[in-house]
């Protein structure tokens, strides 16, 4: 036991092993150094727990003391004395310090992820589940994602002085560090994530598209069909985020689980009359699970990767702009698809600007309220499936997944590229449909997914309030896709050219823009700044397709593409 519990300290991230010693009183010497304050917070947060506790074993008893409305203000008041972070999972630094601190303790331990420094800037993993489990109620302690970032930069501040410290003890450091094992280096650790990245950037895509060519039928109620591929991927975000079965086995030891089932049992054996004295801390267990799960290359693939590459911004606002200028296309507007209808290129008659901005409005109001309703109701599919939803093996998922995935995911783009190069219907009758529908995006796709990344890691972090990285990808991406769409009109290349913008707009825009993590950005900041970044987010975008398209829109008009999509 020895061993599991020690390897199951090494997963947690920077914060979360803060929260957890301070969760349950810890004494440790770090703790020391951060004052008086610190100590006041460590004592608020023992009531805390002991009532959490309290309440979990006995739901039916009556408490005393202050009140939940009073808790509420002391903690507005005092900062987050009251409060739990899931924080930012994958901080390598921090996490160095923990396994330092407990390297002694832990020699058989299996080795982690040497996940890098910058992957606590990825909104996707340190967003807070968009709903609450009732049935772990007295765990949760509502945070915002500011502060899950004031208090990694907190603990990575301390962080920088235990490293002034260990500068000044060499010897012990030293000790200490060739007790460390690192069963996956930092180099394979980028390989694994960036290569999951890949993959599932093109299995995004093609779920994106796919999805958009089966709800755009004759008659469909909702024409503009990348509604339901927004609405699927944030569907799949807040399953994620609240999910604690895929990945139940963590590192190899299923330490969430195991504290679960403690924790019934002490209940049993509390109602029977026999319960023992040894308190089980889920909140600590929960916290640090969600933690771990997200410090693993397969679920960084999955929540950026797919997630953010089936769900598309720059699409969106395209929509919204089409829907302005009256150009919103519908299923029986496409002679193309549908020949034995007889439909022109225009997709409606002409209408007051009343009707069309009536029309703007409701393209942004049912995307946004559909894609934050799918995020809750993913989290809620995840809680009535957790007795049914299998858990991944964790030597199979480091063994045999991740080395997969590196193959795939190189041999994938490369083959989409020669397909771009020799299209299958190269010598078939005109005109070549497979490149424009679908190739060309493919190549472009994990050149979109892999910039949004890294924009995540360095521009995320610089304001908690405003998650600057995503905006940026965002207004560049929908920037980017206006020009494209103008080009197409034009038109400009012939065949070839229109099918390599098509391929622009659908796999580098769409996998460089994302909903999914905007909207579980919405979800997590607090109710100012998330009505102020959203409505900056749809303003600023609109703004440039209105001066991009709009420009040749009500000037000189669009011209009817040359490639079919």
């Amino acid at each position: 036991m020895k061993e599991i519990s020690t390897s199951y300290e090494v997963g947690g991230s920077a914060a979360v092993k803060h929260g957890i010693a301070r969760s349950m009183g810890s004494k440790e010497k770090e703790t020391k150094n951060m004052g008086s304050h610190g100590a006041a917070d460590d004592t608020s947060n023992d009531h805390e727990h002991e009532d959490g506790l309290a309440r979990l074993s006995n739901p039916n008893a009556t408490f005393t003391g202050r009140t939940g409305v009073e808790d509420d203000n002391e903690r507005v008041h005092n900062g987050e004395a009251g409060r739990q972070s899931l924080a930012r999972s994958t901080s390598h630094a921090s996490r160095i310090s923990s396994r330092k601190l407990h390297a002694a303790a832990r020699p058989g331990a299996s080795g982690s992820y040497d996940v890098p420094d910058d992957y606590v800037n990825l909104d996707e993993l340190a967003a807070p589940s968009p709903v609450e489990n009732p049935d772990e109620g007295p765990l949760y302690r509502h945070i915002s994602l500011e502060d899950a970032r004031s208090r990694e930069q907190e603990y990575r501040r301390g962080d920088e002085i235990r490293r002034k410290t260990s500068r000044e003890r060499p010897e012990e450091t030293k000790k200490s560090e060739e007790k460390e094992i690192h069963n996956v280096s930092k180099f394979a650790t980028q390989l694994y994530v960036i290569s999951y990245l890949i993959l599932f950037s093109l299995l995004g895509t093609l779920a994106r598209l796919g999805l958009q060519a089966i709800t755009f039928y004759p008659g469909a109620p909702v024409v503009f069909s990348e509604l339901w591929a927004n609405f699927g991927g944030s569907l799949f975000m807040g399953f994620l985020s609240e999910d604690r079965m895929l990945f139940k086995h963590e590192w190899g030891t299923p330490k969430y689980h195991q504290e679960i089932q403690r924790a019934k049992k002490q209940k049993q054996d509390e109602e029977s009359g026999s319960g023992s004295d040894q308190s089980v801390d889920l909140q600590a267990a929960k916290k640090a699970h969600a933690a771990t799960k997200k410090t693993i290359p397969l679920y960084v693939g999955l929540a950026t990767g797919f997630c953010g590459c089936f769900t598309s911004f720059s699409s969106f606002i395209r929509d919204v702009f089409l829907a302005l200028s009256n150009d919103l296309p519908t299923p029986l507007n496409h002679p193309t698809d549908y020949r034995p209808v007889t439909a022109t290129v225009d997709s409606t008659v002409p209408r007051n600007g009343g009707y069309s901005f009536m029309a703007l409005l409701a393209v942004i109001i049912i995307t946004v309220a559909l894609c934050i309703s799918a995020l809750h109701i993913g989290a809620h599919i995840a809680i009535a499936l957790e007795p049914l939803t299998p858990s991944l093996p964790y030597r199979m998922t480091r063994k045999v997944m991740d080395p997969l995935a590196v193959f795939l995911a190189w041999g994938c783009w490369l083959g989409a590229i020669f397909l771009a190069i020799f299209p299958p219907d190269r010598n078939a009758a005109p005109p070549e449909i497979w490149r424009g529908r679908a190739v060309f995006a493919l190549v472009f796709a994990p050149l979109g997914c892999l910039g949004r990344f890294y924009a995540s890691l360095y521009l995320n972090g610089k304001i908690a309030s405003f998650p600057l990285g995503t905006f940026v990808v965002n207004i560049f991406g929908t920037a980017i896709l206006g020009m494209s769409y103008d080009l197409q009109h034009v038109p400009l290349g012939g065949v070839i050219g229109c099918q390599v913008l098509q391929g622009i707009e659908d796999g580098f825009c769409g996998c460089l823009t994302t909903v999914s993590t905007w909207v579980s950005e919405l979800s997590s900041l607090r109710r100012r700044h998330s009505y102020q970044y959203g409505a900056a987010s749809v303003i600023v975008a609109l703004c440039f397709m209105i001066v991009i398209m709009g420009s040749m829109r009500w000037t000189i008009g669009f011209s009817d593409l040359q490639c079919v999509k």
